[in-house]
C-alpha cells in the first residue's frame, strides 16, 4: 500500500511541477497567462483604465437595484472574489518573489496586475452573460458556463473540465494549504496545537458556508473591509515611521526590474528571467487573473448588465496586488530585512531548506549548484563547525552555523555539539537528507540533529520580520503578531470563497442535491488540512489550479471579440450613468419605504 501511495504521490508531485514549472526558464502557463492579457487589453482598449471610475461608481451602490437577479450586491460579490484572492499569498508571496528576484520582482507583478484587470473584465463579463438563474431565484454561472453557452455544445467537455478541476483546487489551495498555514502560525507564535486551531477555524467555515452564498456574502462584505483595513493601515505606519526611504526604494524597485541586484538570496549573479519570472508568477497568484474562479463570485451579483459587473471586477487586480501587495514589498524593503540574515534554528532534513555544497562553491540564482560535487557523501563536522562545506539555506549562506545534537532522556533534554561524520543519502543530491551519524570515535550517534545558524529569511517569516522591525519603536517586540492575526483572517476568507467555488461547480457536475454533503466534506478537510501536512493534497490542488487556468483562457481568446461588441454597446446606450428611475427611487423616500 505504501509503494502505490508513493507512485501516486510521485506521478502528482511530477504532474504540478510540469503544469507550473516548464519551461524552467519560463514556464508556459505564465507566459499564456501574460500573453492572454496582453491580448486582451488591446483588443478592448486598455479598458481597464477607461473605465476605472465608472467601476469604482458601481461599487459604491450607484446602481444597485434589489430588483434584479442574483444574490449579491456588486459591493459583496467584489468582497467574495477579493476574499479568496486578498490571502496568505499577500504575505507570503510578495515576500518570496523579493527574497528570490529582488525588488524589480515587485514592479513586474504590477505589470501583471494592470494586464490582469482586462483578463478579469473579460471572464467576469462573460461569465454574468451566460450566468443560469436556478428555480430558487439564487444564480449560477463561471467558466464552465461560459464555455457551454458562449462557445457551444461541442466544448462542453472543456467545461466539465473546468468544473472538476476547481473541485479539485478547492480541497488543496483553497482550503487544505489554508488551514495548515494558519495552524502552523499560531503553533510557532502562541503555542496553540493545530488541533485546536483546526477544530476553530473548521467551526468557522461551517457555519459561513453552511449558510449558502448570500451569507457569505455578508461575511466577506465586512471582513475583506476590515481585514485590508487593519493590513493597509499598519502597513502605512510602518512606511510613515521610514518614509525617508520610501523614495529611494520606490527607485530601487524601478532600476532593478531592468537591470536586477547583483545579491539576490545571498548570492551574486540575479538574471533578468530569474526575477521576470518570479514576479509575474507571483502577481497572478495573488490576484488569479485568468485563472477562472473569481468569476464564479461575480456571477451571484444582482443586476442585468454583464458589463456592469465586469468593471466591477478588473479592480480586484488593483486592489489586491497594486495596493496590498505594494504595501508589503515596500514594508519589507524599507526595513532592510531583504537582505539582512537572522539568527535562528533551521530545519536540517528538510530537502528544500538546507544544502550541504564545496566550501567556497558557487551558487547560481535558480538554485543550481557548480562545483559541489560531494562526492564521498561524508561531511566532517568539528565542535559543532562544518569543515570543507558550505550549508545554504533559502539561497542563502548559512553564517556561523552550529551543528548540534539533542539526546532526549526522561525529565530532560541535553543538547552538545556534534563531533562526527555525517554520512549523506546518495539519492538526496547533496542534500542533508540524513543516513547516519557517526561520532569521531567511529560510533554511531542517536539523538536528532538539529543547526542554529544566520540565515535569510523567506515567505510569512520573511514579512513577520518587517513588520516586527517596522513597528520596533511603537509596537516592542509584539510586531509579528500583525502577521499571526492576517494570516488568520486571510486563509479563513479564502476559504470561505473557495468553498463557493466549488459548490457552483459541483452543482455544475453533479446537480444541487450533492451540494451540501460537498459542504459538509469541506469543512471536515479544513480541520484535517491543519492538523496534518497532506503534501499530497496540495500538490494535487496545484495541479488541477493550473489545469483548470487552460480552459478559462481558451474561452476568454475565443471570446473576448464578443465581450468587445458588448462594450461598444453598453457605452453607446448611455449605461455609464445610472438609470433615471434607479436614481429617482433612491432619493424618494417614499419609493424607498421611508
Amino acid at each position: 500500500m505504501d509503494h502505490l501511495y508513493e507512485a501516486v504521490s510521485n506521478i502528482i508531485v511530477t504532474l504540478s511541477n510540469l503544469v507550473w514549472g516548464w519551461p524552467e526558464q519560463l514556464p508556459l502557463i505564465v507566459v499564456l497567462l501574460v500573453g492572454t492579457g496582453v491580448i486582451t487589453t488591446f483588443r478592448l482598449g486598455w479598458i481597464q483604465i477607461r473605465y476605472f471610475r465608472h467601476g469604482v461608481r458601481v461599487i459604491r451602490g450607484e446602481y444597485d437595484d434589489p430588483e434584479h437577479e442574483g444574490d449579491l450586491s456588486h459591493f459583496q460579490a467584489l468582497s467574495t472574489a477579493l476574499s479568496a484572492t486578498v490571502g496568505i499569498g499577500n504575505i507570503a508571496g510578495v515576500a518570496t518573489a523579493i527574497h528570490y528576484g529582488g525588488p524589480g520582482a515587485l514592479f513586474w507583478m504590477w505589470v501583471t496586475a494592470v494586464f490582469g484587470m482586462a483578463l478579469k473584465y473579460t471572464e467576469c463579463t462573460l461569465a454574468m452573460k451566460f450566468r443560469t438563474i436556478l428555480p430558487g431565484g439564487s444564480a449560477a454561472g463561471g467558466p464552465m458556463y461560459s464555455i457551454e453557452k458562449g462557445l457551444g455544445q461541442a466544448w462542453k467537455p472543456l467545461a466539465v473540465a473546468f468544473a472538476a478541476f476547481a473541485v479539485i483546487s478547492s480541497f488543496g489551495s483553497g482550503n487544505a494549504v489554508q488551514s495548515f498555514t494558519v495552524a502552523d502560525q499560531f503553533r510557532q507564535d502562541l503555542g496553540i496545537p493545530t488541533w485546536i486551531t483546526g477544530a476553530v477555524m473548521a467551526s468557522l467555515v461551517a457555519l459561513v458556508i453552511l449558510g449558502g452564498i448570500q451569507r457569505i456574502g455578508r461575511v466577506t462584505s465586512k471582513l475583506v473591509p476590515f481585514m485590508a483595513v487593519l493590513y493597509v493601515g499598519t502597513a502605512f505606519v510602518v512606511l510613515m515611521l521610514n518614509i525617508g526611504e520610501v523614495p529611494e526604494t520606490l527607485m530601487l524597485i524601478v532600476t532593478s526590474a531592468f537591470q536586477p541586484a547583483a545579491q539576490i538570496g545571498g548570492f551574486a549573479g540575479g538574471t533578468f528571467i530569474f526575477m521576470l519570472t518570479w514576479g509575474i508568477k507571483r502577481g497572478l497568484f495573488s490576484n488569479e487573473s485568468g485563472q477562472g474562479s473569481a468569476p464564479i463570485a461575480h456571477a451571484a451579483a444582482k443586476t442585468d448588465e454583464p458589463i456592469r459587473e465586469g468593471v466591477v471586477a478588473m479592480l480586484g487586480p488593483f486592489i489586491d496586488t497594486l495596493i496590498i501587495c505594494t504595501m508589503t514589498g515596500l514594508v519589507i524593503l524599507t526595513s532592510g530585512v531583504w537582505h539582512d540574515k537572522q539568527e535562528q534554528q533551521l530545519v536540517v532534513n528538510d530537502q528544500a531548506a538546507l544544502v550541504a555544497v564545496s566550501d567556497g562553491a558557487t551558487v547560481e540564482l535558480n538554485g543550481e549548484l557548480r562545483d559541489s560535487d560531494l562526492a564521498s557523501g561524508r561531511l566532517r563536522v568539528v565542535g559543532g563547525h562544518p569543515e570543507g562545506f558550505d550549508l545554504i539555506r533559502n539561497h542563502s549562506i548559512v553564517d556561523e552555523p552550529q551543528l548540534l545534537i539533542t539526546d532526549n532522556a526522561v525529565l530532560k533534554t541535553k543538547v552538545r555539539a556534534f563531533d562526527g561524520i555525517i554520512e549523506l543519502d546518495e539519492a538526496a543530491e547533496g542534500r542533508l537528507e540524513l543516513g547516519a551519524l557517526t561520532d569521531a570515535a567511529g560510533q554511531q550517534v542517536t539523538g536528532s540533529l538539529v543547526m542554529r545558524g544566520k540565515a535569510m529569511q523567506n515567505g510569512s517569516p520573511l514579512t513577520a520580520w518587517a513588520f516586527q522591525r517596522g513597528l520596533g519603536r511603537i509596537a516592542g517586540g509584539n510586531g509579528h503578531l500583525l502577521i499571526t492575526l492576517a494570516v488568520f483572517l486571510f486563509g479563513l476568507s479564502t476559504a470561505i470563497s473557495w468553498s463557493y467555488y466549488g459548490d457552483r461547480s459541483i452543482l455544475y457536475l453533479a446537480g444541487p442535491r450533492w451540494v451540501v454533503p460537498y459542504r459538509v466534506v469541506f469543512c471536515v478537510a479544513h480541520f484535517l488540512g491543519a492538523v496534518y501536512s497532506l503534501e499530497l493534497v496540495w500538490a494535487f490542488g496545484d495541479m488541477a489550479l493550473g489545469l483548470m487556468t487552460i480552459p478559462n483562457l481558451i474561452s476568454i481568446l475565443l471570446l473576448t471579440g464578443v465581450v468587445k461588441g458588448w462594450t461598444k454597446e453598453y457605452v453607446a446606450d448611455g449605461k455609464l450613468e445610472p438609470p433615471a428611475d434607479l436614481v429617482k427611487s433612491k432619493k424618494d423616500p417614499a419609493r424607498r419605504g421611508g
